[in-house]
């Protein structure tokens, strides 16, 4: 039997954050569903909910530290100390070096390192004092470099080595910190991606599962089941790991 636990999961109005959200709630855990808007998380929350779970919808922008603490501090108020984190807020400001602005580098590093930095932070301590702690950081296989994706190809290798070092501290209070590296994974995102190049996304993602080796694309419940196994009591002696979650190998 699982022991109930408080997860706090951000980003989680939609697509991968979404699909996270509703199965560790299925796990048995209660969920902070935290997103830019609250109200944008009311789809998630009714999920949760309809099917027995309980979660609460909390507005939070991840990049300032004081709207993550006001924000942590409720969710421990409402639902009790949060043990559970996924780091999967994110935002795609995707363009060739030479014409990417500098904000469009800043915001891309804001809500992925800074947001995540700031949400474990807020949260860690909740952890320690429980001596259990689950971090899970939404990286991705474009941390090795993807063409048009200079901030978050960075930003999302940049999350590892913060995975790492978390696991080095965090450890002699029975905290993990692990990292998801996703693949080609079909939602939003993605779609909004084979717009900006100019492709059909039902052609995009013919394409792109020729191109993996279990020859279909992921879904967000495929990432939503990596992290409820790195969640879980029984991962206790995994820490500081990366797993691509991508169809095939990533070295």
């Amino acid at each position: 039997m699982t022991e109930s636990r408080v997860a706090i999961v951000t980003g989680a109005a939609r697509g991968i954050g979404a699909a996270v959200a509703q199965r560790l709630a299925a796990d048995g855990h209660a969920v902070a569903v935290v997103d830019l808007d609250a109200a944008a998380c009311a789809g998630t929350v009714d999920a949760i909910t309809s099917a027995g779970g309980k979660a609460l919808a909390v507005g939070a922008d991840v990049s300032d530290a004081e709207s993550v603490d006001a924000a942590v501090a409720t969710i421990a108020d409402e639902l009790g100390a949060p043990t559970i984190v996924v780091n999967n807020a994110g935002v795609l400001r995707d363009n060739l070096l030479f014409k990417m602005s500098v904000d469009d580098w800043d915001t891309v590093m804001a809500v992925h390192l800074r947001g995540s930095f700031n949400v474990t932070k807020a949260a860690q301590k909740y952890m320690t004092e429980a001596k259990f702690g689950r971090i899970i950081n939404l990286s991705s296989t474009s941390a090795q470099g993807n063409r048009g994706q200079a901030n978050y190809s960075a930003a999302k290798a940049g999350l590892q080595g913060f995975t790492k070092t978390l696991s080095i501290e965090l450890g002699k209070f029975g905290v993990t910190a692990n990292a998801i590296a996703p693949g080609f994974i079909q939602t939003d995102m993605t779609a909004a991606t084979a717009e900006r190049v100019g492709v059909p996304f039902d052609d995009f993602i013919a394409y792109a599962a020729k191109e993996i080796p279990v020859q279909r694309v992921g879904q967000p419940e495929d990432i939503a089941h990596t992290a409820s196994f790195l969640a879980s009591e029984g991962a206790g002696f995994v820490s500081g790991q990366v797993i691509y979650v991508a169809g095939g190998p990533k070295d």
